[in-house]
């Protein structure tokens, strides 16, 4: 019998702070619906020197633990996905491992490729444990990452910060994965990315929107083609994309789903087996559904545009705040997922929301862990990105969280809180 693999559990860390997005759209001289409306956001996550990839990651892998009651010589793997690691060669996995006990006869490593890293590291886990190579153990996969572009730059209102942690294993109470429906597509392009020594990422933004899209294209005809041949979907009745219950996407900023939701309308559209618009404008008319994306797409924004762009967590965010919100709902449901990592890789694929996944969420109480952060004023988040990135201010971590307090001779020191 084929194994059943996927996400058993979730647990998700947010930095300490946020800003409101219209209070800093009025202080960029802005009409707050520019931010708002224009692109989805309603808070902005800020972070400090102390709370960097590595804390984020290790606050979010605890919590998943301690919430799930994840006994640790269960795990067998532990990938980071990162864009913002912090050394050159020194992993943020390995930070991870040492700070939270885990055994010592796991395997450890960090995955980069842009935002999509985090997906490149759980489909890692999902083959090491459908492969049999695992022989019983479980993974724990991080995404954690903080998007910087600076002050008064036009990716400011996109910013944001935290870490997603994935618990792996035969025991898929959130989502049980489709293990070989995956559609991916790759190209060599220039549309983001962050030189070494840079903190700051440079990016090609209106390319970078179609280099996303272009690659959605070619992931998503790609798991149609498989999901078809394997009688998931068909040509018959609505469009395959249509018979998913629900699609998460990688967002960057809430407002590029509906984007993407209207492009893989539009492949299945424009290769329409059978009574389908012909004219492009009629095609591109009815892609654009309102209805659409509201019922796919809608519901699983919610923690994003309270957190804004976390890289590689982004999508993750999505799933949380969609199984937080329809977990009861979704459940025995097949749901679509696309991950878009500049430079660029793109991988949709899918799974079937698990009986449990109300249950799980419920001990993630996602709730809380914004309920605990502090707005802040714009002159006080001006003054948090001025200061040098290895200089941590002198600030207790919250219970259950981690901080960087010093870095000595470049070996970087951090402290938990106090349960």
């Amino acid at each position: 019998m084929k194994k059943r693999v996927g996400i058993e559990a979730l647990a998700v860390a947010v930095p300490s702070r946020y800003v409101d997005i219209e209070d800093l759209a009025r202080a960029r001289g802005v009409d707050p619906a520019k931010f708002t409306s224009g692109l989805g956001a309603k808070e902005m996550a800020v972070t400090d020197p102390g709370e960097d990839t590595v804390s984020l990651a290790a606050t979010a892998a605890a919590r998943l633990l301690r919430q799930q009651d994840v006994d640790p010589a269960r795990i067998g793997m532990l990938v980071v996905g990162t864009e913002t690691g912090i050394d050159h060669s020194k992993p943020v996995a390995s930070h991870v491992q040492g700070l939270l006990k885990l055994p010592r006869t796991m395997r450890t490593y960090d995955t980069q490729h842009a935002c999509y890293g985090g997906t490149a590291g759980l489909m890692a886990a999902v083959e090491w444990i459908a492969s049999g190579a695992g022989a019983g153990k479980v993974a724990v996969v991080v995404c954690s990452d903080i998007a910087r572009y600076g002050l008064n730059t036009a990716g400011e209102p996109t910013q944001g910060g935290g870490a997603v942690a994935l618990l792996v294993s035969e025991q898929p109470d959130l989502l049980a994965i489709d293990v070989g429906l995956n559609g991916t597509c790759t190209m060599d392009v220039y549309d983001f990315w962050r030189p070494v020594g840079r903190r700051e990422a440079l990016v090609d933004g209106h390319y970078s929107i179609n280099c996303y899209l272009e690659a959605l294209s070619g992931a998503y005809r790609g798991w149609r083609e498989k999901a078809l041949a394997a009688g998931v979907v068909r040509w018959s009745g609505t469009l395959p994309g249509e018979q998913l219950a629900r699609i998460a996407y990688h967002v960057p900023f809430c407002k590029m789903a509906r984007k993407a939701h209207t492009q893989l309308r539009l492949c299945d559209l424009e290769d329409a087996v059978g009574p389908a618009p012909s004219a492009p404008e009629a095609r591109e008319e009815v892609a654009k559904s309102p209805a659409s994306y509201d019922a796919q797409v809608s519901t699983s924004l919610g923690l994003n545009a309270r957190i804004g762009n976390v890289y590689t967590a982004s999508l993750y965010l999505a799933l949380a705040g969609l199984l937080q919100r329809e977990g009861t709902q979704l459940a025995g449901q097949r749901i679509g997922l696309l991950s878009y990592g500049s430079g660029c890789m793109a991988e949709f694929y899918s799974g079937v929301v698990g009986e449990k996944a109300a249950e799980r969420m419920a001990r993630a109480d996602l709730e809380s862990v914004l309920a605990r952060r502090e707005r802040v004023s714009i002159e006080e988040y001006e003054r948090l990105m001025k200061l040098p990135a290895d200089a941590p201010e002198p600030v207790a971590p919250a219970p259950g969280a981690f901080r960087l307090t010093e870095i000595r001779d470049h070996k970087r020191l951090y402290v938990e809180g106090a349960h």
